[in-house]
């Protein structure tokens, strides 16, 4: 079907807000918010959003359960561009995209060959959660230095890549398969700008504590596809959106209201 051009300007606007907004937090606040934050329905929001309003709503519920699976991909992609980008500058943004990249369609090729459903999709993400988040242990927590405002390169930058990701996600879903359509909108569509122009900025630590607490935010992102599989077909696109951006709202509060009781019992036990 021919997509209006209101609704490509929609997903131009919706991808460059989200993507400027994860870098200034990442600067302003830490890279560990915009690490949890990375894993919050931001991009898959807006993927499966328009998938759903280009191809139907039933669709795009169907391609939502693969993304649950999907996810997994998302964490190699992380694990690729942590072990290829190790160094400063293009040269380390070149191999972690390429190490990335390489791992993310790996994983992909294996995961669209299983057919999923609700369970075995979420159960799968789960456990490679739990195995990255281990993996990921002894990566050191980098603080990113404070920066005064956005470069007009690193704006193109941004909003390109954003904009490509998205575009290409929903253009290809008219071709493929519900599941590829699935594991693509699992794609770290956001984060992956935000990781090189924080790289390009800041250097290798700082993108190595994103990629590091990434996982743990990933639980509001399986909440969101949850709620989207189950509800896209029965009451629509946007309610079906409004809760699942709730049931991924009260996952996150809940999981940093977690991490903080877990950190002060750590402290009040070191300290007695």
């Amino acid at each position: 079907m021919d997509v209006p051009l209101t609704w490509q300007l929609a997903k131009l606007a919706i991808s460059i807000g989200v993507v400027l907004g994860l870098s200034m937090i990442a600067e302003r606040v830490s890279t560990r918010v915009a690490g949890l934050l990375s894993g919050y329905p931001l991009g898959t929001a807006i993927a499966l959003f328009f998938i759903g309003l280009e191809l139907s709503p039933a669709f795009a519920a169907e391609s939502a359960v693969h993304t649950l699976a999907g996810f997994t991909a998302t964490l190699a992609l992380g694990g690729g561009y942590l072990l290829g980008g190790r160094r400063d500058g293009l040269a380390g943004i070149a191999l972690g995209t390429l190490t990335g990249l390489a791992c993310w369609l790996a994983t992909s090729l294996v995961l669209t060959r299983i057919d999923f459903d609700r369970v075995t999709g979420t159960l799968t993400t789960l456990v490679a959660i739990a195995v990255f988040t281990w993996l990921y242990r002894r990566v050191p927590d980098i603080k990113a230095s404070p920066r005064g405002g956005f470069s007009w390169p690193a704006l193109a930058l941004r909003a390109g890549l954003a904009v490509g990701i998205i575009f290409l996600i929903t253009g290809l879903a008219h071709v493929v398969p519900s599941a590829w359509a699935g594991v693509m909108a699992a794609f770290p569509v956001t984060m992956y700008p935000f990781l090189v122009i924080l790289h390009l900025t800041q250097g290798a630590a700082p993108t190595a504590t994103v990629i590091k607490h990434y996982p743990a935010g990933l639980g509001s992102l399986l909440c969101y596809a949850l709620v989207v599989s189950l509800n896209y077909d029965s009451l629509g696109l946007w309610p079906g959106t409004l809760l699942g951006f709730a049931a991924a709202t009260l996952w996150l509060l809940g999981w940093t209201r977690l991490q903080r009781w877990w950190r002060e019992r750590r402290t009040a036990t070191a300290g007695s």
